[in-house]
């Protein structure tokens, strides 16, 4: 699990979950979805802060492949902990998307929605070729895609010709994920609203 500390509460060390929903052999993708949110029931009662499921496509035992979808599926299912993905893996999505995707969430279940970004396939290079059509500068886009992504969720302009909507005007928490400095640099860059 992720293990994070809020300055504004003290000491208090506030705990969350990182979920795959995993499908264990011989079990279905029901059973596992069933299992996961039985998972995020329980880390709620426990007091746990957040509960984050993690994109991974091509993989038969893990069943978070829609993370949105499952995000929704956890959120409605509970009522107060945070509920978000650890990570979308921004190449495989159009900003556009994302932003429709988690201002639904969020219009659903509001202040509860979080959204972690990975800028990794979260699969092999076929299932990526498939999930994106081409794996041409994808990465090299992120930081763009992220700026864009954030742009989405601000407010429109009056001369804006394409809005999210749902998504404009929402206060989702956006989080870069990272195993390298690579993500702490990107999180330290202007962000759309500051450049």
């Amino acid at each position: 699990g992720v293990v994070e500390k809020r300055p504004h509460i003290g000491r208090m060390i506030l705990f969350s979950i990182l979920g795959l929903a995993p499908v264990p052999e011989g079990s279905a993708v029901g059973q596992a979805l069933a299992n996961t949110i039985d998972l995020a029931r329980h880390a709620e009662r426990l007091g746990y802060n957040r509960f984050w499921l993690a994109e991974h496509h091509n993989m038969p035992g893990i069943a978070s492949a829609a993370t949105s979808v499952v995000i929704g599926a956890v959120a409605a299912a509970t009522k107060t902990i945070r509920v978000g993905a650890g990570g979308v893996m921004l190449p495989n999505h159009a900003p556009l998307v994302i932003a429709e995707q988690f201002g639904t969430l969020n219009a659903l279940h509001p202040g509860r929605i979080d959204l972690g970004l990975g800028r990794a396939p979260g699969s092999d290079q076929a299932t990526a070729r498939a999930l994106r059509r081409t794996l041409q500068g994808d990465h090299d886009a992120f930081p763009q895609d992220v700026m864009e992504l954030m742009q989405w969720f601000a407010p429109a302009t009056p001369d804006q010709r394409i809005i999210a909507n749902p998504g404009e005007g929402q206060a989702v928490p956006v989080w870069i994920l990272g195993s390298s400095t690579y993500g702490c640099l990107l999180y330290t860059s202007p962000s759309p609203r500051d450049s």
